[in-house]
């Protein structure tokens, strides 16, 4: 489980000549059944991976889309315990990889050793802690390289060449480039600059690169799929889900992943 379930997605999308198309949701948004039914219709879809977002009541890197997936999620009840409860019921119907996106306050009150052990006997396969910095996870990275979870880090575009070396030698899985300074949320264009930075995270780190904040759209996917190792969609995605009527869900979300899915060949 963990990082080899994720080297494995990279190295069939490598021999498949194309990126690696990662969703993101946000737990409990509408409601954990819900959330449960989804991820198998994404990975039915064509997704190669989930990444599963933890509610929290202060999103520091979430724009309003996401912000307010969260307040609907806490607002139904929506625990660290349950999402991970959740994520149990999914590997016992795929083996699609599901990476946790969690702020490190719910982490942290769990207590990283439960945490983690929870997340392996769950089928978690990575987490991503948006808010605590390579510099001071020194003990999340003990603690999850234990339960065998991949650590996923966050590179900038403000980040420097030794600052993305340290990401690089402390991320496991694949590194996560934040394509645009600011907030996620659905963006018209990509940064101009997106293929420069990536050619320079690629000299520098031996892992896969995934882009996410701001890929929206087939052809945001399209003129990545060239440069990246995996495009991560995510605000785009909860908004259809927060449009859709119910009984429309499963149908507008496989519609829209698989439109994705069209562009991520090389």
């Amino acid at each position: 489980m963990g990082q080899i379930n994720i080297s494995r997605v990279f190295r069939q999308t490598e021999k498949e000549k194309r990126t690696a198309l990662v969703p993101f949701i946000t737990a409990g948004d509408p409601s954990l059944s819900t959330t449960e039914a989804l991820t198998l219709t994404l990975a039915r879809s064509g997704a190669d991976m989930v990444e599963l977002g933890v509610p929290f009541s202060d999103p520091l890197a979430d724009g309003p889309i996401i912000q307010g997936a969260s307040e609907r999620s806490l607002r139904k009840g929506t625990t660290l315990e349950k999402i991970l409860l959740c994520v149990k019921k999914i590997r016992r119907r795929s083996d699609i990889p599901v990476v946790l996106m969690s702020y490190y306050n719910p982490i942290f009150k769990m207590g990283l050793d439960s945490f983690s052990k929870r997340c392996g006997q769950a089928g978690v396969d990575g987490v991503i802690i948006p808010d605590l910095p390579p510099e001071e996870a020194g003990n999340w990275i003990g603690t999850a390289r234990r339960a065998g979870l991949a650590t996923i880090f966050l590179v900038a575009p403000t980040s420097t060449e030794e600052r993305i070396k340290k990401i690089a030698r402390l991320s496991r899985g694949f590194v996560y480039y934040v394509s645009l300074t600011g907030v996620t949320g659905v963006r018209k264009d990509l940064q101009q600059d997106v293929r420069q930075k990536l050619n320079l995270i690629r000299r520098l780190a031996k892992l896969p690169i995934c882009v996410g904040f701001g890929v929206s759209k087939p052809e945001h996917v399209r003129q990545l799929a060239k440069w990246a190792g995996g495009v991560i969609v995510g605000s785009a995605l909860v908004n259809l889900i927060e449009r859709s009527h119910p009984g429309n869900l499963h149908k507008n979300v496989r519609r829209f992943i698989q439109s994705l899915k069209k562009e991520t060949q090389r």
